[in-house]
């Protein structure tokens, strides 16, 4: 925490020096390099599409092209607009991976004092461990390759089993999962939010009872991949106590920060561990020479682009989150929301962060519980004006749905200057709510076959595709 400038510095120096003798390195003329400054002129910002060309390299045989040798994995990841992402492992970029949970697990008992779950049994809900070869380069999803590097000392306490997780089917899975842990001493439970909650519904089916009654040792749950608010209260209340939870920020380009604290706001940023951080002002993003800043010029309160560059080969990589520094000291971050994830159909640029507040507030406010959610824009065709569309599966629902409207409405024009203006102005008109069934989201992703694992819905879309996609589903 309190060498992050330095280790950062460290890190650059190091990743420089080595990939001088790579194929990107020659490309971008890594000798004439000697500061960041350089660096900055010399590496341009690229995503997945503008790497390709190197990945395909290393997909035909190819060795030292974006680091020293080959990958020793590739993490297979669907992109947005790419299709399949084949996202880079190195041997020393692992560690990253399986080094960061364990510390993240080490700060929680240093500081709560609590170790008695490390007895107990723990479930890491994940894709499958089963890899396939690509150029003879083993390939899966993040989770399933990481399975493969559980500690040993964790192996015999590890839920559910192997074969288990090779299960692709996830609803045929989840039930497996049921029947492997109802009558075990779960002390740990891991997963994203949606899927916990999906896992969570099942045991109480199936035992009538809440997870804290079924599980009296569970004290901790770990999360990540989504912002855990929206989730919060439904899944306490299936817990039926509060338990400790501790969030997680990893990805299968790295393993970025973690929640160190039960008191501190924020995860913090992972400085020393083969990642040199950038950061460009969100509203830049899409700026030909965008401002690029190291760690020591961040500032409280701005939204950044992520980008990276790692042991792993990527380089000035946009990851397309973006985050939010809540402390310089140390560096805490929240993530604040997904550069493609918005709405600017109009000119409001509307982020996830805002549509996540203006809902939680207003449920908080009149105690209803939210499943799941996303919002597309619907832009009129001739009549009437155009508005946000919001899809929600509410747990509960709001006596007066109308007067929920107008407060979630509110609270968004408080939080996005653009959007009030608009709404002002009387080019939108206020959102509109469509109401989902009950477990409509889960069947949507089910239609689309991206249930279960790592696959989120996302809170924000620009066009209309999810929107379509969900109307089978409306209650």
């Amino acid at each position: 925490m309190a060498n992050a400038v330095a280790d950062q510095q460290a890190i650059l120096n190091n990743l420089l020096k080595v990939g001088r003798h790579t194929l990107f390195g020659r490309d971008h003329q890594f000798t004439n390099i000697n500061n960041y400054t350089e660096f900055v002129q010399a590496v341009p910002v690229r995503d997945y599409e503008q790497i390709k060309t190197y990945i395909e390299q290393i997909k035909e045989g190819k060795q030292n092209v974006l680091w020293k040798g080959k990958p020793i994995y590739f993490a297979k990841t669907s992109g947005t607009t790419s299709g399949v992402k084949y996202i880079p492992i190195t041997k020393d970029s692992i560690p990253n991976h399986i080094n960061t949970a364990r510390n993240a697990l080490l700060c929680y008992m240093a500081e709560t004092g609590n170790t008695a779950f490390a007895n107990g049994k723990m479930i890491f809900l994940s894709g499958s461990p089963e890899l396939e070869r690509v150029a003879d380069i083993p390939t899966g999803r993040l989770s399933g390759i990481v399975n493969h590097h559980v500690p040993r000392y964790l192996r015999t306490n590890q839920l559910p089993s192997y074969e288990t997780n090779c299960i692709e089917d996830w609803e045929t899975k989840l039930d497996k999962i049921v029947a492997e842990t109802i009558q075990q001493d779960m002390t740990l439970i891991s997963g994203i939010p949606p899927w916990v909650q999906m896992y969570f519904d099942r045991l109480t089916e199936k035992s009538q009872q809440k997870i804290a009654a079924l599980f009296p040792n569970f004290s901790i749950m770990v999360q990540g991949g989504v912002n855990f608010e929206p989730y919060k209260a439904k899944l306490f209340e299936s817990i039926g106590k509060k338990i400790d939870t501790l969030e997680l920020f990893p990805a299968s380009e790295g393993f970025f920060a973690f929640q160190d604290s039960q008191t501190a706001e924020g995860l913090l940023l992972n400085t020393n561990s083969g990642i040199y951080y950038e950061f460009i002002p969100a509203a830049e993003i899409f700026n030909e020479h965008p401002t690029r800043l190291s760690l020591q010029d961040v500032k409280v309160g701005e939204n950044y682009a992520l980008i990276i560059n790692s042991n792993a080969g990527l380089w000035g990589y946009n990851i397309g989150d973006t985050v939010k520094f809540v402390s310089t000291n140390p560096y805490r971050i929240v993530v604040s929301g997904r550069t493609k994830h918005f709405i600017s159909a109009f000119g409001e640029h509307v982020i996830g962060e805002e549509v996540e507040y203006a809902l939680l507030k207003a449920a908080n406010e009149e105690n209803i519980k939210v499943v799941e959610f996303t919002v597309a824009p619907n832009i009129a065709q001739g009549k009437g004006k155009s508005y946000h569309e919001w899809f929600i599966e509410f747990e509960n629902e709001p006596d007066n749905i109308d007067a929920f409207i107008q407060k979630v409405d509110d609270n968004l024009r408080a939080k996005n200057v653009y959007y009030d203006d608009l709404i002002t102005g009387n080019i939108l008109q206020r959102l509109q709510v469509r109401k989902l069934r009950k477990n409509g989201f889960i069947d949507y992703m089910k239609s689309i076959g991206k249930l279960g694992g790592q696959n989120k819905v996302p809170r924000l879309s620009n066009d209309r595709k999810i929107a379509d996609g969900l109307m089978p589903f409306l209650a």
